[in-house]
């Protein structure tokens, strides 16, 4: 199969355009002299004789509920204390309470598909979205956005007559489309929401976010104590209570997709300290522990067994001091987070019941994926560096144990801890097995819902959930949206549990594709392939589990039952079929310089970057891509005297990126590698008046290179600098004459921002070269 990648039009404007642009306006002229399509009153030549019509406004049936979505990231099926945790979730839990616990609920594995398709009810390969939402692939399912031929749910209930608010994480548009010039088409306001407050990547620094506020970027707000989750559920509420005083009557759908607990694991002080002494009985204990809780609520059945240790995981007793400290301290900072969401939480549920419209709202809780691998063996105090694949150390990152939690880490837990948050099941988030995409669901609806506190068995997607709701509500998905015929839904609602725990499942069978690994689920049997990068697809290794008899898939049945194997390949490649996901495709979504050419060059951004001060904040994938090439920065500035310094251009932040400034009159380069700093100083102070500062970096090798300063085109400081991160320098992006957010440097510590003198920087001038020599495409990172 041949992708195809749709270029970006561009106006072209000419004679027949300009006369089809007047065409139009007197078109536009004449429809609005004779009235709207669906007037149906009677127009005359005075009052007398004319008939008004008012079109009756959209509203929903009497009594329809709210509905929130409320989206947790990386938390695993056995991490909230309704599902047998130790870590203090109260507040879910009162949803819980209110509601129903699901055990067999499944998602996507990762958080892109997941997001489309809880919010179409549609499969992920279907409405475009195959993987994160940072790759784009010439094929249909991996488009890297949703197509308009899919509503979410928040466009049809917008119809309908609901408001509809979001909040948090988005991550349905490609990259390049997040910068201030959009396209904004798969922006949330432009997908169904009326109000937007979050942030459109896959993740962010909990005390230093990349904010977007409907369709523009904001600085976050500059005050003690500053936590992103506490402001996102502030902004929710704040959106409930303007409705609800605007329009009492009125339901409201509500998204609230948290960063939590996606790196980096961040949160106050004290609720990390109290989790320190709980953990440090260690994985194995922790889970074995959990294991036990979950039978006695009858999150899993009784005869239930606990698999071995993940691949890798080493026994905790077999650790040293050092190791189980920084271990301990790496769970403390991920169940802080967890509980603290927890309390904010605790505070959207007590406003909704003190303005009165808890007792008919649904609330819908779940996670997007089990719990992540990112932090690998170790554990990490630097998420970018992790997904890298570099090393760090145990002893370093030990004395920084006071740094975990705060914005002076990036961290994620070891393998070991993700293990515990996802049992009893095997593997981490990404993979086919039940590690990756079973989750916890609770579905809360005080007026509807009887059996208050129970567990249901069935097997629920996440395409079951919109269905759902348009269920319950009693409004159908559209056969055409704004002109858009749409595909219909693939999802079917699972309403009929609400009342009846015996209620059938809402389907028999649901396919899994992620990275080119595969599951198949079908009458209560699974298959699974694990895919190895490289190999042919043919050649994968299929393993099979009686779910009905083996909950957490611990007995591979695959060599004892080769038929049921060779029946259930065939089912996956129909319903493959069925849902668009071929071609299976061999890339590693975290590395673009293993895409295809076509994709690289549809990715690629140009070399030469011309920026002024006073311009948003860019993300950091429309930043220069500077990374492992040769690049220049030069800049026009004007000191009118000696006291005009900051920052002339940043990238990045404490853990990685760089900033080119002037401080203390000396022209300044701080390349800061996952925290390790080179710093160039030069040796004479920047003149007075109009001058030219710049940088020029050169690879000599693969990952090292040598930078040098220039004021006026003289040379006034040089250095060799070594290149870690293979895939980017950081996640934060870039600045024009201050550093917004986490400061790259300590340099400027104590000065905010840093902001050049107002006036004095001219522009910046960023030359990157295409592709350096030194660092091939073939040499490109393969992690998966």
């Amino acid at each position: 199969m041949k992708p195809y990648l749709p270029h970006r039009s561009r106006p072209q404007w000419g004679l027949l355009q300009s006369l089809l642009l007047v065409g139009l306006i007197a078109f536009a002229l004449a429809t609005a002299a004779r009235g709207d399509d669906d007037f149906k009153g009677v127009i005359g030549t005075t009052g007398k004789d004319s008939k008004p019509y008012y079109p009756p406004p959209v509203r929903p049936k009497q009594g329809s509920p709210n509905v929130v979505y409320l989206l947790l990231d990386d938390v695993g099926f056995s991490d909230l204390g309704c599902y047998g945790s130790e870590i203090q979730t109260p507040n879910i839990d009162r949803l819980a309470a209110s509601g129903l616990r699901f055990n067999n609920f499944h998602t996507r594995a990762i958080c892109s598909p997941t997001r489309a398709a809880l919010l179409t009810g549609r499969n992920s390969h279907s409405v475009g979205m195959r993987t994160l939402a940072n790759l784009t692939i010439g094929f249909p399912s991996g488009r890297g956005q949703v197509t308009h031929e899919a509503a979410t749910i928040a466009e049809i209930l917008h119809s309908a007559g609901y408001s509809t608010f979001a909040a948090g994480k988005w991550h349905l548009v490609p990259p390049r489309d997040t910068t201030p010039a959009g396209p904004f088409d798969q922006w949330p306001t432009r997908r169904g929401f009326d109000r937007y407050y979050g942030f459109l990547d896959g993740m962010t620094d909990q005390y230093h976010p990349e904010l977007v506020q409907d369709n523009t970027r904001i600085d976050p707000p500059n005050r003690p104590g500053y936590h992103l989750t506490e402001d996102l559920v502030d902004h929710t509420i704040q959106f409930v209570r303007s409705q609800t005083a605007a329009a009492p009557d009125k339901p409201f759908f509500a998204y609230l997709a948290l960063g939590t607990a996606h790196a980096p694991h961040q949160a106050p002080r004290e609720y990390i300290d109290k989790y320190v002494p709980v953990f440090q009985k260690g994985w194995d204990r922790s889970r074995e522990e959990r294991f036990s809780r979950q039978k006695q609520l009858g999150i899993i059945p009784s005869d239930t067994v606990l698999p071995p240790r993940n691949p890798g995981v080493k026994p905790w007793d077999s650790l040293s001091t050092e190791e189980k400290e920084l271990a301990v301290q790496l769970q403390a900072a991920f169940a802080g987070f967890l509980d603290h969401a927890d309390v904010q939480i605790g505070r959207l549920v007590d406003f909704v019941a003190q303005v009165g419209r808890l007792d008919n709202t649904i609330f819908v809780v779940a996670s997007d994926n089990g719990a992540s691998q990112e932090g690998r063996l170790e554990g990490t105090l630097n998420e970018i560096g992790s997904l890298s694949h570099i090393p760090e150390s145990v002893a370093e990152n030990h004395k920084r144990l006071s740094d975990i939690g705060t914005d002076r880490s990036f961290s994620n837990y070891p393998l070991g801890w993700a293990s515990v948050g996802n049992t009893p099941f095997r593997f981490y988030k990404t993979h086919p097995f039940g590690g990756g995409n079973n989750d916890p669901l609770i579905i809360s609806w005080p007026k509807r819902i009887a059996d208050k506190g129970a567990i249901r068995p069935q097997f629920v997607d996440v395409i079951d959930i919109t269905p759902t709701i348009l269920d319950v509500v009693g409004i159908a998905a559209p056969k055409v949206y704004r002109g858009v015929p749409q595909k219909p839904l693939e999802g079917a609602s699972v309403a009929a549990t609400f009342a009846r725990a015996d209620a059938p499942a809402p389907r028999t069978t649901q396919y899994f594709e992620l990275h080119g690994n595969r599951a198949i689920w079908h009458d209560g049997w699974k298959a699974v392939a694990v895919h190895q990068s490289g190999a042919d697809f043919e050649n994968d290794r299929w393993h099979l589990f009686n779910l009905k008899e083996d909950f957490s898939e611990s007995r591979d049945l695959a060599e004892e039952n080769p038929q049921k194997v060779a029946e259930l390949k065939e089912v996956w490649w129909r319903e493959a079929r069925k849902y668009g996901v071929l071609p299976l495709l061999d890339v590693n979504v975290l590395d673009p310089r293993s895409y295809p050419k076509e994709v690289q060059d549809l990715l690629a951004r140009p070399t030469s970057h011309t920026y002024y001060p006073g311009q948003e904040h860019l993300p950091s994938s429309a930043a220069p891509p500077i990374n492992g090439r040769s690049f220049s920065i030069t800049v026009s500035v004007e000191r009118p005297d000696a006291r005009a310094e900051g920052v002339l251009v940043a990238q990045g932040e404490f853990s990685g990126g760089y900033v080119f400034y002037v401080k203390d009159g000396k022209l300044v380069f701080d390349y800061n590698d996952l925290g390790k700093h080179t710093v160039l100083t030069s040796d004479r102070e920047v003149p007075l008046g109009k001058s030219t500062l710049s940088y020029v970096f050169t690879t000599t090798a693969e990952r090292k290179g040598k930078g040098a300063l220039f004021i006026n085109e003289t040379k006034v400081a040089e250095a060799g600098l070594a290149l870690s991160p293979t895939r980017m320098i950081s996640w934060e992006g870039f600045d024009v004459g201050r550093d917004s957010l986490s400061p790259v440097s300590s340099g400027y510590a104590g000065k905010g921002e840093f902001a050049f003198t107002p006036g004095a920087l001219e522009k910046v001038l960023i030359k990157v070269e295409r592709q350096s020599p030194a660092v091939p495409r073939s040499q490109a990172s393969n992690t998966r």
